[in-house]
């Protein structure tokens, strides 16, 4: 029996016409927060100058469209913003420490030897050649068999 396997699996639906479901919920997050700074201000202070509120309305809706939309090396905006907080948040500065040379092949040794104390030789079995082709062709005769199925 044959199954046809998705070629395009890191591709987002289109939910919403020609947008997907994370682009529709960032633009009706910056949408929402727009006409909430726009109308908000209004209700607070009636005379805003309508400049002033279009102004300070606009950011929220710039950073949505640009979650939306904008791609950099191919990845989404979002992944761009993340990488840019870090770096802020972040020291700058690498103080290197130098290694004692002794001291890392001691860890080294100490790691084969554990690695060596996990696997015991006695229940390790021992396949030649010979069985190992013989079994290899067996596996290949039953996938055979199981395919004309």
């Amino acid at each position: 029996m044959r199954h046809e396997v998705p070629q395009f699996i890191d591709i987002e639906d289109k939910i919403f016409g020609p947008l997907t479901f994370r682009q529709a919920i960032y633009l009706a997050g910056a949408a929402g927060a727009a006409f909430a700074i726009f109308y908000g201000l209004g209700r607070l202070v009636p005379s805003f100058p309508v400049a002033i509120k279009l102004a300070l309305a606009a950011p929220p809706l710039a950073l949505g469209i640009a979650l939306a939309f904008i791609k950099v090396n191919k990845r989404s905006f979002i992944y761009f913003m993340e990488a840019g907080f870090y770096y802020l948040i972040n020291p700058k500065r690498y103080i290197w420490k130098k290694e004692d040379k002794k001291s890392r092949n001691r860890l080294r040794i100490k790691e084969k030897e554990v690695i060596a104390g996990r696997v015991d030789q006695s229940y390790v079995p021992k396949v030649s050649r010979s069985k190992l082709k013989d079994l290899a062709w067996s596996l290949d005769m039953d996938v055979d068999n199981n395919s004309n199925n």
